[in-house]
């Protein structure tokens, strides 16, 4: 089973990237979880008459993936822009290809509440994209306590377990949806 994580933040010491090196390091067996590089993604813009490289490598990867990770930050109570923009133009393939019927599952470091309210914008989002996201588990933690070190790696057992249990729901949500 091919995953690809795509993470919101474009921060090296972000705790959503934390969350999913954690998760790639932790792939279940007979999976593999690619992390996608959004740094060089420049906004959707319907009037480039060809695709960045950096998005034409993006889209591969999606395309490749049995089901992906989103690492989703939340600014200002939604979604970040770079993880929507990653949505934006895988969406704008023909048919909605590379998005369409996937199975999804969502992680969040942030404050308060986590990511919730990211997520749950996120999760209309999916809807329209026909994304298929798990219910349960849900990851949302909290990225201002000892839950992470200061490289943004996620050191707290409990998260830690949420985060097996779910990747194991997400290996077996998408084999059901394939």
């Amino acid at each position: 089973m091919n995953v690809l994580a795509i993470c919101g933040s474009l921060r090296k010491k972000s705790t959503n990237m934390g969350l999913l090196r954690y998760a790639q390091a932790n792939a279940p067996e007979g999976s593999t979880i690619t992390i996608a590089d959004l740094s060089a993604i420049p906004f959707y813009n319907a009037d480039l008459s060809e695709k960045p490289a950096a998005v034409i490598t993006l889209l591969q990867q999606i395309g490749a993936a049995d089901a992906l990770i989103f690492g989703c930050p939340e600014y200002n109570y939604s979604i970040a822009p770079a993880l929507k923009n990653a949505l934006d133009w895988a969406s704008r393939e023909p048919e909605n290809a590379l998005l369409n019927g996937k199975a999804v599952a969502l992680m969040g470091a942030g404050g308060g509440m986590g990511t919730s309210r990211a997520q749950y914008h996120l999760r209309q989002v999916c809807v329209y994209l026909n994304l298929h996201p798990l219910n349960r588990p849900e990851v949302f933690a909290n990225a201002f306590t000892p839950a992470f070190d200061s490289e943004g790696n996620l050191v707290d057992e409990k998260i830690q377990g949420t985060i097996k249990t779910q990747l194991a729901a997400l290996i077996s949500w998408a084999a059901k949806l394939k």
